[in-house]
Order: C-alpha cells, then sequence, then structure tokens
C-alpha cells in the first residue's frame, strides 16, 4: 500500500497513520480494463445463478459514483446481457453512496414482494474500478480497493434470511470530501452515535437486541472508529466484529460488508443460525445497516 499510496504523492506521515491507526497493509487493484468485466466474474461464481437465469426479474448495480461510463455505456446493462439476463430490468442505484448496496438489497426484496412471484430473483452487483488518484482515498478514512460481490435476492430459499434494516441519512454533511474542516469534525463527533442508532434500529426492526448478535460484518474503514461505536451499543470488547479483510483489501465501496460475509463463512466465523449485521455508511452521509440469519 505504501507503494502505490507514494505513487498518489500521499505523504508518508499520511501513510503512516492509515497503516498504524487505521489498520490497512494492501490495496487490491483488479487488473480487469473495465467495471463490467469485473462485476461479471463476480456474477460468475453465484452457485444460484447458473441454470436459473430465467427467474432474475431484476438486475440493480449499487455505486457509490454516480457515474462510471460515458453515455451511452451502461455497465449494468453489458453486464445483464453477457449474463443472458435479457428479460430483466436493469438500473443503478447510487444514491446513497458506499451504503448503496444495502438500499439495493432492500429495494430488490421489495420489488419481488410487489410482484408476488415467489419464484423470482433478482441479481445486485456491487464494488468499482478507482479512475482517479482523488476517488483512491478518503481523507482520515480509508483507501480504496477495487473488489466486487454479487447477490442473489429471492422472496424464498434456503440461505440467509433478512431480519431487519434501517437507514438514517445526515444530510448536513452532504458535503462528502468537500466538507469544511469546521463539518468534518462534527462528521467525526456524530458518526459513533449516528452508526450506533442505525445498527440498533435495524435489530429492533428484526424483534431482536445486541445480545442476539453474533457478529458484525462491517464497511473497511477505519478499525478504530468501531470502538466508540460498540460503546454506544453496550458491547465490551470488539470480540464481534469481523475484521480481518480490511487489512487485506482496502475500503472496497459497497461490496465490503458482503466480502466479509463470504471470508468470515469460510473461516467458520458463522453458523447456522446466527444472526449478524452487515454496515455501511456513505459520504453524504448515510448510515445503513441489516440484520439476517445464517
Amino acid at each position: 500500500m505504501r507503494e502505490f499510496l507514494q505513487k498518489d504523492q500521499v505523504p508518508d506521515a499520511h501513510i503512516a497513520v492509515y497503516e498504524r491507526y487505521f489498520g490497512f497493509s494492501e490495496v487490491r487493484i483488479d487488473e480487469e480494463p473495465g467495471p463490467a468485466r469485473q462485476l461479471l466474474r463476480a456474477a460468475e461464481r453465484l452457485d444460484g445463478l447458473a441454470g436459473q437465469e430465467h427467474r432474475v426479474r431484476y438486475v440493480l448495480q449499487a455505486r457509490t459514483m454516480p457515474v462510471a461510463d460515458p453515455y451511452p455505456a451502461s455497465t449494468v446493462h453489458e453486464v445483464r446481457d453477457a449474463l443472458g439476463l435479457r428479460g430483466a430490468q436493469a438500473f443503478c442505484v447510487t444514491q446513497h453512496a458506499c451504503a448503496s448496496a444495502l438500499l439495493a438489497v432492500e429495494l430488490a426484496g421489495r420489488l419481488l414482494a410487489a410482484d408476488g412471484d415467489r419464484e423470482a430473483l433478482a441479481l445486485v452487483l456491487t464494488g468499482e474500478k478507482v479512475f482517479t488518484a482523488s476517488a483512491r482515498v478518503i481523507p482520515d478514512t480509508g483507501v480504496m480497493g477495487e473488489c466486487t460481490a454479487a447477490v442473489l435476492v429471492g422472496a424464498d430459499g434456503p440461505r440467509d434470511r433478512l431480519l431487519g434494516y434501517a437507514t438514517q441519512i445526515r444530510g448536513e454533511f452532504e458535503g462528502g470530501m468537500s466538507m469544511t474542516a469546521d463539518a468534518a469534525e462534527e462528521f467525526r463527533k456524530v458518526y459513533p452515535e449516528a452508526l450506533a442508532e442505525v445498527v440498533r434500529a435495524a435489530v429492533e426492526s428484526a424483534g431482536l437486541t445486541m445480545d442476539d448478535i453474533d457478529l458484525v460484518l462491517p464497511h473497511n474503514v477505519n478499525r478504530m472508529s468501531w470502538l466508540p461505536v460498540f460503546r454506544n451499543l453496550g458491547i465490551r470488547g470488539t470480540k464481534k466484529l469481523f475484521t480481518d479483510n480490511l487489512p487485506e483489501i482496502g475500503h472496497c465501496f459497497g461490496a465490503d460488508a458482503f466480502l466479509n460475509y463470504l471470508t468470515a463463512r469460510e473461516k467458520g466465523r458463522l453458523r447456522l443460525g446466527q444472526r449478524y449485521v452487515m454496515t455501511s455508511v456513505g459520504l453524504g452521509a448515510t448510515f445503513s445497516a441489516m440484520v439476517f440469519e445464517h
């Protein structure tokens, strides 16, 4: 990471903060020249998609960056067609920045419920290319990686079950990376309480308490920021927090929580029947959390 960031003219002192305090070590860069192939490879690894293409009603690309292609190119339509899903409606969800992926899962469920077809599916794609040096680093927050994730959503099935969702938009911080110094300082103060509030709301909407939650799968930013969040939630220590991927891949936009899910499952950190929380915070500022049962 140090060599890469120095190429982007990030001072050594700042790099040390990202490594020692925030917990970053490596950043994944995808060699694919464009975003469509990158997302397509994630979708091709879904074992529940092959042979079920005719059931896919919607394809949603959840993006942080509002624009990723010059008109008239469209990544989401290119991926849909390459997968043979031409009968599906395809569109992007961007309004919640990095939290758009959780919004897309929620929206996919609502669309399928409205259709009333229990066999219908929706495909959610998330993760992005970093086209500029300025998009590579969020000051005092994280370093962006290029891993992607694909999620198949259905109204029914044998896999993980969505139990609750909550989101909160704090419009006073709409400046994002262009916030004034005063606004940025206020955002840092508000952040732990706002995220804890959203996590608590999602857990309550699932009819659970924090004692029922076995694992938290976070967005990969600022490892130390979770200490005050957990204090706000009444959780002692960080045993329930899964941050194994943070030093390995960086902050991969909306894909973080889903990548953390895959790694946690592979490492045996998730067992059948356990409940877990996914979180994401999008610049602008949107705080979101989802509760699932494995």
